[in-house]
């Protein structure tokens, strides 16, 4: 049975409007200027309903910061809960049927036991809905010291098919079956969202030079897309020296396309780079559905320990249910959600111990609401 959050639902006309600009400190009282963004249309409050499954491990701990945040600064989102769990044999029917209703899921991590042939419940779900592009955005937060500066890259990887899926067979020549169709829609999602969110260069990562026929005909449809969008930089790497560039020199790269496996490596790389999985949001989309999680898979669960303590970093389900918010148009509750997140961890008072600190998840979540507008 889906339990319905209580959602809080007044003063939704009032949120959904441009906050009153408040005085710059140190300005005479004169009022902060505001970059409009985003102007609310008639229609554009009626809340939402979006499936929550909290998961395993730190799932419910950082899921339920989600909620919290949601309710506080009154987004127009409501949300059906199911209980899922990694061991168990397949996504239950109504958890699907709720996803498929809602159009979109918010979740936290499902724990995939290792061996035994069971299977993966998180593919279950990007296969049944055919959620066939992973997208992770790897960047540097304010305030947050890393090893590099200036890194903006986004991931966007296969998500169904390609080494997951153990196929490469040549049908007729020039023909390898079920990896054509994948290659050509992921490579138009990757140079589209490039297109629209003013992106300069997407590079293609592969293995051509080994798996000639599944990385090879990949690399044919990345340069067929690449044709159509000619104010966009295009370029090739293979994936060795890919992960070697990656750690060396990582501001080079913008948007990075790739198959299913390079893509998982390659987005737990760059979240490393930047601070680690627990800031990197992620959504997986499709042509009607989208689920979103924490960007990078590594350490999703987290361990008994910091569910113990309950010292999970919300971070990064926190800037993924932006992205959700964006995906359900509205711009505007993402922009403060975000601009509240980036505030806490630029500030640096609240913090869990992955980023250096000592905070429990509640100490953050508390610190993100304070710092809403």
């Amino acid at each position: 049975m889906a339990r319905r959050s209580a959602p809080l639902l007044r003063c939704l006309v009032a949120a959904a409007s441009p906050p009153a600009p408040q005085p710059l400190p140190g300005h005479g009282g004169g009022l902060a200027r505001r970059t409009v963004t985003y102007m609310p249309r008639p229609g554009d409050g009626t809340p939402r309903a979006v499936t929550l499954i909290p998961g395993d491990g730190i799932g419910p701990l950082v899921t339920g910061a989600v909620q919290q945040v949601m309710e506080a600064m009154h987004a127009p989102v409501y949300f059906e809960t199911y209980e899922v769990h990694g061991d168990m044999p397949t996504v239950p029917p109504a958890v699907i049927e709720s996803i498929r209703r809602n159009k979109v899921c918010i979740k936290g991590g499902l724990a995939t036991p290792v061996g035994g042939g069971v299977s993966s419940l998180n593919m279950q779900l990007r296969k049944e809905l055919d959620l066939y592009a992973s997208l992770v955005h790897c960047s540097n937060l304010p305030g947050l010291p890393t090893r590099h500066e200036g890194v903006d890259i986004v991931v966007i990887r296969e998500n169904t098919e390609g080494e997951y899926s153990g196929l490469e067979h040549e049908v007729v020549p020039g023909v390898v079956e079920s990896l054509k169709f994948c290659s050509e829609r992921v490579a138009k999602y990757a140079f589209e969202y490039a297109y629209l969110n003013n992106r300069k260069k997407v590079t293609a990562v592969h293995k051509a030079n080994i798996m000639k026929l599944a990385d090879g005909l990949f690399l044919e449809s990345c340069r067929e897309v690449a044709s159509k969008y000619p104010g966009i930089q295009y370029n090739e790497m293979i994936v060795d020296n890919c992960s070697m560039q990656l750690v060396s020199k990582p501001e080079q790269f913008d948007v990075m396309v790739t198959p299913n496996l390079y893509g998982n490596l390659v987005a737990n790389t760059a979240a490393g780079i930047v601070g680690g999985t627990g800031i990197m949001p992620g959504g997986n989309v499709g042509q009607d559905y989208a689920v979103f999680e924490q960007g990078a898979s590594a350490g999703n669960v987290g361990n008994e320990k910091i569910v113990e303590q309950k010292k999970a970093n919300p971070v990064a389900l926190l800037l993924s249910s932006a992205m959700m918010l964006r995906h359900l148009q509205f711009p505007s509750f993402a922009d403060r959600l975000e601009t509240a997140v980036k505030r806490v961890v630029a500030e640096g008072t609240y913090r869990t111990k992955d980023l250096g600190g000592t905070s429990t998840t509640q100490e953050v979540t508390d610190a993100v609401i304070a710092n809403l507008d």
